[in-house]
């Protein structure tokens, strides 16, 4: 099988040998990319003789795809797979097979990592110590005893929870079955609306699809208190930005970490969130540790040899 890893998916050139070498004692060839292709005619001279496909989160178009006749297999180094022509996969009938779970506990800590930074004012603290200024105007509030909301209470959203639990918090789950640990930690179990009034934090870990698209809109967000702020490290297109910028420059709520856009960072220039009160922004970076990117090459690959034994995991198509 010729096996082509079309864009770099952060590990080292060591390590891609190692598979390199796993994989041609088994008869197959990888070919590895350093860097993404620009464009689709690029993609398709890159994708057309491959067996197999690795990717991480560049867009894979029908038109490579349906101009790849040998694919057969795409292996996929991320949890999302919006950004693949997933119908012209199942019209050619090639199989695909996601990372998930690569990445929970990265993304949960980064999660935490807004919140905190907006609960104590660790950004400006440091720009007013670098100025000589002093902590007036920049005393917080603890997590403790906070009510922790959590919409979306899949792998990331219970790592998200038992961070939560640690800190003491109350915790509110938007979701309409009971889970074994959301019994454990004694969670509270709400529909959103009632979790967007009484959460003093908001935190979102849904995957993106056509139901989860503008699900934190207008209405939601005038829904929560004064004080209190939301978390996005799941999908951007999950909250309207125009509408959370609206509501933070008003002072509606207290303040948004968020760590996912519309689009890939870089963002523009006009986007509505970069000028908007209160906000600390991240460019897509909450799955992105070296931890997480040695556990999803090691789960892109084992999907390969999973599929090549017919025996397919983490099958999304």
């Amino acid at each position: 099988m010729k096996i082509v890893m079309v864009e770099p998916i952060n590990i080292s050139m060591m390590k891609i040998e190692e598979y390199r070498q796993q994989l041609e004692a088994e008869g197959h060839q990888l070919i590895a990319y350093s860097s993404r292709a620009e464009n689709d005619q690029e993609m398709i001279k890159r994708v057309k003789e491959a067996d197999i496909l690795i990717i991480a989160n560049q867009p894979l178009s029908a038109k490579v795809i349906n101009a790849s006749k040998d694919l057969k297999m795409i292996s996929v180094a991320f949890t999302g797979f919006d950004h693949i022509a997933m119908e012209a996969c199942r019209e050619n009938d090639i199989l695909v097979s996601n990372s998930s779970g690569y990445a929970n506990q990265a993304v949960a800590e980064l999660a935490f990592g807004l919140v905190i930074n907006l609960m104590r004012n660790i950004k400006d603290s440091d720009g007013a110590v670098r100025v000589g200024k002093t902590r007036k105007g920049l005393i917080g509030n603890e997590l403790f005893e906070k009510n922790f909301g959590i919409i979306g209470f899949g792998s990331i959203g219970q790592k998200t929870a038992k961070i939560a639990a640690a800190f003491g918090c109350n915790i509110l789950v938007d979701d309409h079955k009971q889970h074994k640990l959301g019994d454990e930690l004694g969670v509270e179990y709400l529909p959103i609306d009632k979790l967007m009034q009484k959460s003093d934090i908001v935190s979102l870990h849904v995957p993106l699809k056509d139901s989860t698209v503008d699900l934190i809109g207008v209405e939601e967000i005038a829904l929560m208190k004064k004080d209190a702020i939301l978390i996005n490290t799941a999908r951007g297109p999950v909250v309207n930005s125009e509408a959370l910028a609206e509501a933070l420059n008003n002072e509606k709520i207290a303040g948004a970490g968020i760590d996912v856009f519309e689009m890939e960072p870089p963002i523009p220039s006009d986007h509505p969130l970069l000028n908007a009160k209160n906000t600390i922004l991240t460019p897509h970076t909450a799955f992105a540790t070296e931890e997480a990117f040695i556990k999803r090459a090691e789960i892109v690959f084992d999907n390969i040899e999973a599929w090549l034994a017919e025996k397919p995991q983490n099958v999304v198509s």
